[in-house]
């Protein structure tokens, strides 16, 4: 039996950003909205039919740094020049060798969070980036 992959294995790729290593990434999921319907001639119940597919927002976790790409890609949205991106989400085993693909289409970024600053700490400073997109494929 094979061992699972490592959930810290992981690199995110956004067409156009090169400097994307993240520490954390979360929300990849996608869930598909039930529709119940009935006509007159069915039994008592409700057939449940598929409704619209739902892809969750990406959230992405890293140490803020001096490169400006994630907030120039936030603020064309801020300005009303959404630039909509390709962005992957790859898996890789121990030896480095890709395992896993995760491709997020028509993506951008909708929430920027600056980090927290606390004088008593010795903590990094931590920037989050929210990226919503329309579709979810497994490659």
């Amino acid at each position: 039996m094979a061992d699972p992959y490592r959930g810290f294995n992981f690199k995110v790729e956004i067409d156009g950003i090169t400097e994307a290593a993240f520490r954390e990434c979360t929300g990849l999921d996608a869930s598909t909205d039930p529709v119940e319907y009935r006509d007159g001639t069915d039994p008592n119940h409700v057939r449940q039919l598929t409704g619209l597919n739902k892809y969750s927002p990406i959230t992405l976790i890293r140490g803020i740094t001096d490169s400006p790409s994630l907030w120039q890609w936030r603020q064309k949205v801020i300005d009303g020049k959404t630039e909509r991106k390709s962005v992957s989400i790859v898996l890789y085993n121990e030896a480095q060798e890709e395992k896993l693909r995760w491709n997020l289409r028509k993506a951008w970024p909708s929430k920027w969070t600056g980090p927290s600053f606390n004088a008593t700490s010795n903590d990094v400073a931590i920037e989050t980036l929210e990226i919503v997109h329309e579709e979810l494929v497994k490659a």
